[in-house]
């Protein structure tokens, strides 16, 4: 389980990393306003993913582990998506977006219900992906 941790979180930094580069090198750029709040929607997904990716309770399961750590990163995907829907301007990059949101939402329906069917209670991380699922509906 450490094993697979070591190579799961560096992956889920990836785009936090692109992002700040991004960031970093668009300084001049004409959409400044535009950009910010991107930005800071962006970033505050990027942000809750983490903390909930480490907050979840390691089991010893590796099924179980493995959805407890897949289900925050699918939600940070879905939320880094309706981002792109909202503030995106490339038709390709806003229908793969869609895309993504239609995908994640139904990865996450399937170890949502796996989950309760495998008996477990859900863990903190969970509970918050569930308020914050509730917020959007």
């Amino acid at each position: 389980m450490a094993r697979t941790l070591l190579y799961v979180i560096p992956l889920a930094l990836i785009p936090a990393l692109g992002l700040m580069a991004w960031r970093h090198s668009s300084h001049s750029h004409p959409r400044i306003a535009t950009d910010a709040a991107y930005s800071t929607e962006l970033m505050a997904g990027i942000g809750r993913m983490h903390a909930a990716m480490s907050s979840a309770q390691h089991t010893g399961d590796a099924d179980l582990d493995f959805v407890n750590l897949m289900l925050p990163h699918h939600r940070g995907a879905v939320d880094m998506a309706k981002t792109e829907i909202l503030y995106g301007k490339d038709p390709q990059m806003r229908r793969l977006a869609q895309e993504i949101v239609t995908d994640q939402e139904s990865e996450i329906q399937l170890m949502r219900l796996w989950r309760q069917h495998y008996g477990e209670s859900p863990d903190r991380s969970t509970q918050q992906l569930r308020r914050d699922t509730q917020k959007e509906q």
